[in-house]
């Protein structure tokens, strides 16, 4: 039975780098691509579009009111993405009939407009932006950039047989959010990564086990290649890099605690795998976090999905 499987598309690629026009035209080349494969969600690394803000790490961004930090934040700001931007995507995956996970910085206008936040939505098959999770909590220096998120986007989706749900980087390490995800019945989990087998290796396979559910991460890669030379302080961004800035490592856990597909790393390609409900149904006869063996009566757990104003 088709609808008790459900064929994955990891989106392992390099972004047109925070160039927000040519990175839209590659996310819908790859969804193209990903269609004749006939694969039913398609997943790119996190804050895909336009890419990460690797500047950070080697550019001594912390330091206060730094000209370079604020050009460069101008840049990033410019080419995050608006929701109009997602327009083009959306009748995309109509189209074809694709449902998505996509990471992209988020120009969120329902807060002005000057901030950027690190987000996921998942667009359905019908094209239907059903969720927008904004980070929690961004990550040392990316709350340099980013702001902070809310519950908002803490949703589980129906997929075939499969109740899917998704979280950015390390907030895949906290605890209580990922059993907001457990709790409404998540058994196929996306991960969306920056891109490193150092990120994704040790927490793919902990959340499958703890879970019992599929664990997806889907990571994007970036060379010194892929940095435009028309980049903002290019020299200064590229000084102390290597030629691979994120490896990729994007991998499939099993529920049993197993990789399926090991953590890819240092190439671009769109890895492709089917998941069978079966084996979730088969992992949780002896484990189930939100269902017998939890105790409610003991301990229980509070979301604010509240959309976060400051009107």
């Amino acid at each position: 039975d088709n609808y008790m499987s459900i064929k994955v598309g990891i989106a392992q690629f390099a972004p047109v780098w925070l160039n927000k026009k040519e990175s839209i035209d590659k996310t819908i080349q790859i969804i193209e691509n990903a269609s004749t494969e006939k694969v039913d969600i398609v997943v790119f690394g996190e804050t895909f579009l336009p890419g990460y803000p690797f500047w950070l790490s080697n550019t001594k961004a912390s330091e206060f009111d730094s000209k370079t930090q604020k050009e460069l934040y101008s840049h990033y700001l410019k080419n995050s993405i608006l929701p109009d931007d997602l327009i083009p995507i959306q009748e995309k995956v109509k189209e074809l009939q694709i449902a998505l996970y996509l990471g992209y910085a988020e120009r969120a206008s329902d807060r002005g407009s000057h901030s950027i936040y690190c987000s996921l939505a998942y667009i359905d098959k019908l094209g239907e932006i059903k969720s927008n999770h904004r980070k929690l909590q961004p990550t040392y220096e990316e709350r340099l950039v980013w702001g902070q998120g809310d519950g908002n986007g803490l949703q589980t989706h129906q997929l075939n047989e499969f109740t899917i749900g998704a979280l950015n980087c390390w907030e895949n390490w906290m605890p209580l959010v990922r059993s907001s995800l457990y709790a409404q019945g998540e058994n196929l989990h996306f991960a969306s990564w920056p891109g490193s087998d150092g990120l994704t290796k040790d927490i793919t396979k902990f959340i499958a086990k703890e879970s019992r559910s599929f664990v997806v991460s889907a990571s994007s890669i970036l060379r010194v290649s892929d940095i435009p030379v028309n980049s903002p302080h290019y020299d200064l961004i590229i000084n102390n890099y290597d030629d691979i800035i994120s490896n990729g490592g994007s991998c499939i856990a099993s529920p049993n605690g197993n990789y399926i597909i090991d953590p890819v790393v240092n190439k671009e390609e769109l890895i492709i795998n089917e998941l069978n409900i079966d084996i979730v149904f088969e992992e949780r006869q002896n484990f189930d976090p939100s269902g017998h063996y939890s105790r409610p009566d003991v301990t229980k757990l509070v979301i604010n999905r509240e959309r976060q104003s400051i009107i």
